[in-house]
């Protein structure tokens, strides 16, 4: 609970809330009145710093038809709205910016990639990019970073992990260019790099600009990225202007085991008390999943560490801070089902979060707003319908096949 830095940005406490998908965009990626309300309880829940969920940098990098928008300045005025309301509360917001790459899920959208290998998650096929459209990747990027900062928000954190259109370039797997962009593991650097230089060129000395990172490709194919690499090519990325790093997983064969891992530090008091009945004779899953990736990236890159990905007990929080493997912590999942939890450890420091990782809230990504749906009960029953009638077969949130 300790005040912290991200570069130029002074926080009240060293727990982030980490970006995740939404789904409260209006049409055209535009910010809506929930979106707003989202952040408005995460700020005045005491958060030290709310990264906002991946908005597309480029109409062909985007995610899902939920997914709110920052490819062009129409998109400003809305922006400026979100900020606002979250400095009325006295939080702090950075815009994560992305690009989804060949992991876009729209259908009639023509995706983005460094070379013609079909998506390891949904098999959708495409071309490989041109260098002119590489090219224009990198700009759509730094323009992305221009109308965040001009819409006021307090840092701009790039979105390189995960699957997306900055983990495809530096994977050897779906990487396999022979001019500048690829070839070599300097070459396939150079996509991030550019994307890097550009945005800190438009982002202010007194704005943060920090990324998510990709550092082990979690596929079953052999002979992706791997962790030394990865962290060879973070310390060049801090040369070219990151403030700090938020560790992740590159590409990914799918979101559960790679990123999302279930049931994190769940005992079977918990699994009582929410209904988990197949989770009661057996032990939570472990927590930290990626800090290893921390702990190797802290051993040879000077810059500020963030450490996502199931982190739950304050105990494990605070071990965390206190060994220097990581300066933050942070939480998605927790913060659907309790945007107070923050408000709630200064009150109490052994608070353990409720959220109990059972991932519905993002099964219904690109379905539903983003919301917890264990509480309140009904909810429950309103998800098991809703799956029951096909409905995660439908929609902006089915998932693309080869074919789309």
């Amino acid at each position: 609970m300790q005040p912290g830095v991200i570069g130029p940005v002074q926080t009240s406490n060293r727990i982030i809330r980490a970006g995740t998908g939404e789904s409260t965009a209006g049409p055209d990626g535009f910010v809506t009145d929930q979106m707003i309300e989202l952040h408005t309880a995460l700020a005045r829940g005491g958060v030290g710093v709310a990264f906002s969920g991946h908005m597309f940098s480029h109409p062909r990098g985007r995610y899902g038809m939920l997914q709110t928008g920052i490819n062009s300045d129409e998109h400003i005025p809305g922006l400026v709205r979100l900020t606002t309301a979250v400095h009325r509360q006295g939080g702090l917001i950075f815009c994560q910016i992305g690009h989804a790459g060949s992991q876009s899920m729209v259908p009639g959208v023509r995706p983005l990639a460094p070379s013609a290998v079909s998506n390891v998650m949904t098999g959708r096929h495409v071309a490989g990019a041109t260098a002119d459209e590489v090219d224009e990747a990198v700009t759509a990027f730094a323009s992305a970073a221009r109308r965040a900062v001009e819409s006021g928000f307090d840092g701009v954190h790039i979105h390189g992990a995960n699957g997306y259109l900055i983990s495809e370039f530096v994977s050897p797997l779906t990487n396999q260019r022979t001019d500048r962009w690829g070839g070599s593991s300097d070459a396939r650097l150079q996509f991030p790099l550019a994307v890097v230089r550009e945005v800190r060129a438009a982002v202010p000395k007194e704005s943060a600009l920090t990324m998510k990172l990709g550092f082990a490709d979690l596929v079953d194919t052999p002979g992706g990225l791997g962790v030394d690499v990865a962290v060879a090519g973070a310390a060049r990325l801090v040369e070219a202007g990151l403030d700090g790093i938020e560790v992740s997983s590159n590409l990914m064969s799918d979101y559960v085991s790679a990123s999302i891992r279930p049931y994190v530090a769940v005992d079977r008091r918990r699994a009582v008390e929410d209904l988990l009945l197949h989770r009661v004779f057996r032990s939570g899953e472990p927590e930290a999943y990626f800090r290893d990736f921390a702990t190797k990236l802290r051993a040879r890159v000077d810059t500020t560490i963030i450490l996502v990905g199931g982190i739950r007990r304050p105990s494990t929080m605070s071990e965390i801070i206190d060994s220097g493997d990581a300066d933050f912590v942070s939480l998605a999942r927790p913060f659907i089902r309790q945007p107070d939890l923050v408000r709630r450890l200064e009150v109490n420091p052994k608070t353990m979060p409720d959220c109990v990782s059972c991932n519905m809230c993002l099964m219904h990504d690109e379905h539903h707003p983003l919301r917890c749906w264990r509480t309140p009960r009904i909810r429950l029953v309103e998800h098991a319908w809703y799956r029951l009638r096909g409905g995660f077969n439908h929609g902006s949130g089915r998932k693309p096949v080869a074919e789309d």
